[in-house]
């Protein structure tokens, strides 16, 4: 029994009754968690600013949405590739021994770009290997970062430490993309990409800080044959992982390429510039903050939950991508990013609280693969609809696709756990209500709702 670096001599936390589930920001009572948050929203916040600034550099550099596109998929495209051996890598080295190391590295990436864009040297193939770099670096980060959060809560936080997270996340999304328009509109993209290298000093100084004795013991796998396929088995013989997994692979491929919707309705349909970039972004955020907040107070995570937020999600995405007013497609952004914040959250925790600890590397890089990995092979897709038929079809297609995927997960979701679909039109009823097909079904009925 083993966790972070230099704590296999520590005894494990005894349960601490303040750090029981209290509210909707109870996990940062615990310290360790407080100063992985604290790091985490600062280098957040300029990995929001790289990504504005990344996104609006090739646009000028190229004119070209496709181009986005590429950047897009070469930065995913290891996640692609070779997600599975990095859960492989988080189930068995020692997982903030393995963030100190992907945190220097992804701060490298940011200070190069900025190298070069500043000294006015910068040409698209730079952005495209930065972006393929990154990815590599993300390919052992991602679930490292995922599973290393069990070990700083336990499990009784766990579900309110993944939502707390993403609105970590998402509040950063607020502040980065708006200072990043600021920053290209006043100096150029150099120096998001500054900010963004220097940023990794508060995780890296986060990690340092921790305290081993405190963190949770978690099992790591000793080096073997098989580890990736045990994994791949193990998520193929639980229902409640595996179709969260397709709805999610789903909708990251075809449903979050808005780096290249954004981009090309700011610069085909709107014809403006970089400071109304980052104010879409920005609102998306705003909604994508508040259904992590949502999260963190619903506490548990249902699959019901998940295909719900999926559709609306989906009919969202077709509604916008048609809206007549900028005002309209706006305001449209703040529901689009909160359903699709609850769509990520909800997968994550139900996926984390569903898993055996020792397995939870190589089950997080398989959700990760599927949901950002997937982007490579969406984004060139969807860059090419966006270039040929004009951004409002490139954006309806994704909600489409989004929709039909939602509604077919709810569906062997429903089959799964002896569900059927009841449709009551009576007055003081619930209309529409997933209720089992048979008396001896009743219990089973939880699989849209698994329990820690």
């Amino acid at each position: 029994m083993s966790t972070g670096p230099g704590a296999d001599s520590a005894p494990a936390p005894s349960p601490i009754a303040e750090t029981a589930p209290t509210g909707t920001f109870s996990s940062l009572k615990i310290r360790n968690y407080r100063l992985f948050a604290t790091g985490q929203v600062v280098s957040n916040t300029g990995t929001w600013m790289q990504r504005i600034a990344q996104d609006w550099l090739v646009l000028t550099l190229t004119g070209s949405a496709s181009a986005v596109g590429i950047t897009i998929a070469l930065q995913f495209l290891p996640m692609l590739l070779f997600g599975l051996y990095g859960g492989v890598l988080a189930d068995r080295l020692p997982k903030r021994k393995l963030l100190l190391a992907t945190q220097v590295a992804m701060g490298l990436t940011g200070l190069s770009l900025a190298t070069l864009t500043l000294s006015g040297h910068v040409q698209v193939w730079h952005v495209y290997l930065t972006a393929f770099l990154l990815g590599m670096v993300t390919v052992v980060d991602n679930p490292a970062r995922q599973s290393f959060v069990a070990e700083m809560v336990g499990p009784d936080q766990l579900a309110n430490a993944v939502s707390l997270n993403s609105a970590n996340f998402q509040s950063a999304r607020l502040v980065g993309p708006a200072v990043a328009g600021v920053l290209i509109t006043a100096v150029g993209s150099g120096y998001a990409f500054l900010f963004n290298g220097l940023s990794f000093l508060a995780p890296i100084a986060g990690l340092l800080l921790m305290r081993n004795s405190e963190l949770f013991k978690v099992e790591r796998v000793p080096r073997g044959k098989g580890q990736l396929r045990e994994g791949l088995t193990y998520v193929r013989s639980h229902p409640e992982l595996i179709w969260p997994i397709v709805l999610v692979g789903f909708i990251g491929t075809f449903g979050f390429n808005f780096p290249i919707w954004l981009s090309a309705f700011v610069d085909d349909v709107y014809h403006s510039g970089a400071s109304t970039y980052g104010l879409l972004n920005t609102l998306m955020a705003a909604g994508s903050l508040a259904g992590a907040l949502l999260a963190a107070r619903r506490g548990a995570s249902r699959l019901r939950v998940l295909v719900g937020a999926a559709v609306l999600f989906g009919v969202l995405e077709v509604v916008a991508a048609f809206a007549p007013q900028f005002w309209i497609f706006a305001v449209l952004l703040v529901p689009i990013g909160m359903f699709g914040l609850t769509v990520n959250v909800t997968a994550n925790s139900s996926l984390q609280m569903a898993t055996d600890p020792a397995m939870r590397g190589r089950v997080m890089s398989l959700f990760m693969m599927v949901f950002v990995g997937g982007t490579p092979l969406g984004a060139p897709i969807v860059g090419w609809l966006t270039d040929a038929y004009g951004p409002r079809i490139g954006f309806a297609a994704g909600g489409a696709v989004s929709l039909l995927a939602a509604v077919g997960v709810g569906v062997m979701l429903a089959r799964v756990g002896g569900l059927r679909l009841k449709v009551d039109l009576r007055r003081g009823r619930k209309h529409l209500e997933f209720v089992p097909r048979t008396p001896e079904r009743e219990q089973e009925r939880e699989i849209l709702a698994p329990a820690a």
